[in-house]
């Protein structure tokens, strides 16, 4: 079936968008931020026996630190291979969590299925964000919780995309990702489902070998990095090169030749209407 004229292609946008994760190897990124995973489980504190919901769970971090709280974990994402990631990682623990291939945007699961319903930097990457929203509202139980954390536009991976994104710019209709790191969009997406919204902004510690060695994981391992390089000719691909290397040493604080930053993120706790 054909887009109407003046309508976004959504679905088309995320199959091309599946593609460009399914590249490199974003387990290898995703390393860095366990700890956010740990902070928003810890702060949501889903009791042993919740049925719990990990969406755009990646190989599996918030999925994981649920599971060993004896909950009942289900995990997806749209990208096979991290969900063979995170298989690997549950089975190496010991541990039973439900892993599918699936969408944010049409998940395979019926109306009020989870008491807590968590996404670490997963759900803000996906194109139609109404409708992502409301996929996570009407999975959710009444009285259950949404736990987000996304990076917000202000931080250096807000930053990140923002340079990027100057250099292969995103499909027309499709918004910021870091727009879910801001207040005023939650409260747009969310307020009418939900009886409580609390927003904290935090931050999230990223360490590498040297700046140098930041760009090349990105570049190597994280998809929509690899993309661009593969896209852009010689020059371009030297100067997002140099842009990123100048990004990454302005915000370093190491001062030992390896890389230590920081980058803000939002951490959301909505309770469901």
């Amino acid at each position: 079936m054909s887009t109407p004229p003046g309508t976004v292609d959504f679905q088309g946008i995320t199959q091309k968008q599946q593609a460009v994760w399914a590249l490199g190897d974003f387990h290898v990124v995703g390393r860095q931020v366990i700890q956010v995973s740990e902070d928003l489980v810890r702060a949501a504190d889903p009791p042993a026996g919740a049925h719990v919901l990990d969406v755009a769970c990646g190989s599996g971090n918030a999925a994981l630190i649920a599971a060993r709280r004896y909950c009942h974990v289900t995990g997806l994402d749209y990208v096979p291979h991290l969900i063979e990631h995170a298989n690997m990682r549950a089975a190496s623990e010991g541990t039973k969590i439900d892993f599918q291939v699936g969408d944010a945007q049409a998940m395979p699961f019926g109306d009020a299925s989870f008491d807590y319903v968590f996404s670490v930097f997963g759900v803000m990457f996906a194109p139609d964000r109404e409708k992502t929203a409301a996929e996570l509202l009407r999975v959710c139980k009444p009285g259950g919780t949404i736990a987000l954390a996304s990076w917000t536009p202000e931080g250096l991976t807000g930053k990140f995309f923002a340079l990027q994104s100057k250099h292969v710019p995103p499909p027309p209709g499709v918004q910021p990702p870091p727009k879910w790191g801001t207040e005023e969009l939650m409260q747009q997406l969310f307020g009418p489902g939900c009886s409580q919204i609390r927003t904290e902004r935090r931050l999230s510690h990223w360490y590498f070998l040297s700046p140098e060695h930041a760009v090349e994981v990105f570049k190597s391992y994280f998809g929509p990095t690899h993309r661009a390089f593969q896209v852009l000719d010689k020059s371009g691909q030297e100067t997002l090169q140099k842009e990123l290397l100048e990004m990454f040493s302005s915000q370093n604080q190491a001062k030992d030749g390896s890389l230590h930053a920081t980058s803000e993120y939002l951490q959301v706790l909505a309770t469901r209407k």
